[in-house]
């Protein structure tokens, strides 16, 4: 199978090229050239396996070039000890119309692990089948937990670096200590001065600049992404979506073939999109709920066909949402359209900041989607009311797909749903916390203390001893300055 760009369909590579470059040359995403099918027969397959099976059975329908012996070593490693429990991504149920797919069981408690646990092993993988004798740095912007989630997948990694840029103000303050403290001879990390959105712009500017990759390349090094932008970072997400339906049939709930809706609290596109996929390739999803915070240029979109980033950026408590350029949307633009209307639409996006994609494109949006927002007092109540009435605990992000659900149901809509989690609600603690009517003064570790003694719940391993690790970056740059960074650190690695 090859891919393509979505600025240029002429623009052909393989797995293993999609996987090493990350983001095409002319700025476009990469895309499988068709989408494999499964049928009713192979899910009820599925069924019977565990995690692990089902990851080899449905990535490797997009990677022919890696054998099944490869991928089963990849998937052994990247979901093993490092997972606090065996399903690895277990659905839990509130009744029986409603599961939560539970995506933070990894190292970093949130589901960028699902991926980035994958990615590195099929990185290197991907470099060797190239013939690749250059170094690569992995180079991300993050709203949170992208961030440690690379930043944990590549540390010590042969050949490799990364350097991760987020938000000053952007993220929680679990979320930053995860980071800044994290181990590693190959890692470096960054405040960037502005939103999410800065950092992003910032990162795809340096891969598009090609003087840049010039002065890279004379040192041996070349750049790739772990963001979202990466298929190698998005194949592996379209699994947990065949194992959650799994495990809504095998809990009798529901009957092989039946269709359920998907909840999913939505910033960059990735999570929603990969769900997408899976609906495509047969599994029986009706629609694919878009939950938004009050950043709600999705929402906006998907009623609309419009989307507009010229509006005020929020802080909120779902940081990780906090996003008002969803870059994989363009996925879903050029499956819908052609490559033409996609690079016209981003050009508009560029120099305007919005662009409108029509109602032909829109009509095939609004078939797979539906969306809405939550605002974070509508997000802490929910909170707070569903740990009262069940002891079930959910993260800020969580809430807002659950309160998008909420008001749906209170409309008249009652299908059978599994609302996508996630991170762990010990990462956002003193929202948490806020909405449990509880004091969330503290910060850091003391936090996940106090939210573990409130709830009598246990606090995930990997968050626990946070407090006695040594914070290793405290810088801070200007987005214009973020190149003079990464080849800073990429010299002293020479």
């Amino acid at each position: 199978m090859k891919y393509y760009s979505t600025r240029d369909k002429k623009n052909v590579v393989s797995a293993a090229q999609a996987i090493a470059q990350g983001l095409a040359s002319d700025g476009g995403l990469f895309v499988p050239e068709s989408i494999p099918a499964v049928t009713i027969t192979e899910i009820q397959t599925l069924c019977k396996m565990d995690y692990r099976k089902k990851a080899v059975a449905i990535m490797s329908k997009y990677l022919e070039e890696f054998t099944e012996d490869e991928l089963t070593a990849f998937v052994s490693e990247a979901y093993a000890e490092n997972y606090d429990c065996k399903e690895i991504a277990p659905t839990r149920f509130l009744d029986d119309s409603t599961g939560v797919l539970e995506l933070w069981h990894g190292p970093t408690c949130a589901f960028k692990d699902m991926a980035l646990q994958m990615l590195p092993r099929l990185l290197t993988a991907s470099l060797k089948k190239l013939g690749e004798t250059r170094k690569v740095c992995i180079l991300v912007a993050t709203s949170g937990d992208t961030g440690k989630a690379a930043l944990e997948g590549f540390a010590d990694v042969d050949g490799t670096s990364i350097v991760v840029f987020y938000p000053h103000d952007g993220v929680s303050d679990v979320q930053r200590l995860q980071m800044t403290t994290q181990r590693g001879n190959n890692v470096f990390v960054s405040a960037v001065e502005g939103n999410f959105d800065d950092a992003q712009t910032g990162v795809k500017k340096i891969f598009s600049d090609r003087e840049f990759a010039e002065k890279l390349d004379e040192k041996g090094w070349f750049l790739s992404s772990a963001n979202s932008i990466n298929w190698g970072r998005l194949l592996p997400q379209i699994v947990y979506y065949f194992s959650s339906y799994c495990d809504y049939v095998n809990s009798g709930k529901i009957k092989l073939g039946d269709e359920i809706d998907f909840c999913v609290p939505t910033g960059n596109f990735g999570d929603i999109l990969a769900g997408w996929y899976a609906k495509k390739m047969g599994l029986p999803v009706r629609k694919l709920i878009c939950a938004s915070n009050r950043n709600n240029v999705l929402t906006d979109f998907i009623n609309t066909g419009v989307y507009d980033r010229n509006r005020e950026f929020f802080t909120t408590i779902s940081p990780s949402m906090d996003i008002l350029v969803s870059s994989n949307l363009e996925r879903l633009l050029f499956m819908l359209s052609d490559d033409a209307s996609v690079k016209g639409w981003m050009d508009e996006l560029k120099t305007s900041g919005r662009y409108d994609v029509g109602s032909k494109a829109l009509a095939g949006i609004q078939a797979d989607y539906s969306c809405g927002y939550a605002t974070d007092d509508e997000a802490k109540a929910y909170i707070g009311k569903l740990f009262k009435d069940t002891g079930y605990l959910m993260d800020t992000h969580t809430a807002d797909a659950y309160g998008v659900l909420a008001k749906m149901r209170g409309e008249g809509e009652n299908f059978p749903t599994v609302i996508v989690s996630t991170a762990s609600p010990y990462k956002f603690c003193d929202s948490v916390l806020d909405a449990l009517g509880e004091d969330s003064s503290k910060s850091g570790s003391e936090l996940i203390e106090r939210l573990s003694a409130v709830t009598k719940t246990t606090a995930p391993k990997p968050l626990a001893g946070l407090d006695g690790r040594e914070v290793r970056f405290t810088g801070s740059v200007e987005k214009e300055k973020m190149p003079e960074v990464v080849m800073n650190f990429l010299s002293k690695k020479d």
